[in-house]
């Protein structure tokens, strides 16, 4: 899309004076209606994702707000989160053509969030999961995943528990979660808070791998139960060890 200087000079001032709400989103789409000025004149140029890059918005987010305002504006209803996922996942659900190709083009550019940002975590997760298996399995270590436990009533577990407790520098070992990310502080505290302690009041103490890493001074729980690491330990001392 072509703007002069003096229409770019003005949404370019607008957007600096509101917030990145979705109430300022609708008093842009207002103001400056170029999402369907744009797909009129070509459905599949993709005007949705260079206006949520222009905006410096997420894609995806942006084309879930879009996607919620067309069914409700259709459907004279709002639509159910159910339904927005399911659509955000597989595009040709969406009853408008030209929208679902604007979706499309906004979830596969996405690089932050989205359902294909979703599957790729996933799939790198359960990547990382399959990995501690393989080690836990070479070092003769009995365990039992997460499904196992899950299938004996346990509602909130780590990936595995140790069936024999191991020391490790020192410290014992219950169980052991996969992280297949960056430990940062924001995520970090979130975990601890929603699964790391809840791990450790059931379980006892425990070892948290970040296989990309993490801020090296989040590693201060260690004497309360919570080791951080960064690969899987390989001064690992078992019950055999420590009898012979």
């Amino acid at each position: 899309m072509i703007l002069t200087k003096a229409q770019y000079d003005e949404i370019a001032q607008c957007l600096v004076s509101v917030p990145p709400t979705r109430q300022s989103l609708r008093k842009l789409k207002q103001r400056f209606p170029r999402y369907l000025n744009g797909v009129r004149k070509n459905g599949a140029a993709p005007v949705l994702l260079e206006l949520a890059n222009e905006v410096d918005y997420a894609p995806s987010l942006m084309a879930r707000i879009i996607l919620e305002r067309f069914l409700q504006k259709h459907e004279e209803a709002p639509p159910s989160k159910s339904v927005i996922n399911s659509m955000l996942r597989d595009p040709s659900q969406i009853p408008d053509g030209v929208l679902a190709n604007q979706v499309y083009q906004c979830i596969v550019n996405d690089c932050c969030y989205g359902p294909l940002v979703d599957c790729i975590k996933h799939a790198i997760g359960h990547e990382h999961e399959v990995l501690l298996r393989d080690l836990l399995l070479e070092k003769n270590l009995s365990f039992l995943d997460e499904d196992q436990l899950r299938a004996r009533g346990y509602d909130k577990t780590p990936d595995f528990i140790l069936q024999v407790p191991v020391a490790v520098e020192g410290h014992i070992i219950h169980w052991i979660e996969s992280k297949a990310s960056f430990g940062d502080e924001c995520s970090h505290h979130a975990y601890l808070h929603d699964q790391f302690w809840s791990y450790w009041n059931r379980f006892g103490p425990g070892l948290v791998i970040y296989w990309y890493g993490f801020i090296q001074e989040l590693d201060c729980n260690r004497e309360r139960g919570i080791l951080l690491h960064a690969c899987f330990p390989t001064d690992i001392v078992t019950l055999c060890h420590s009898v012979a």
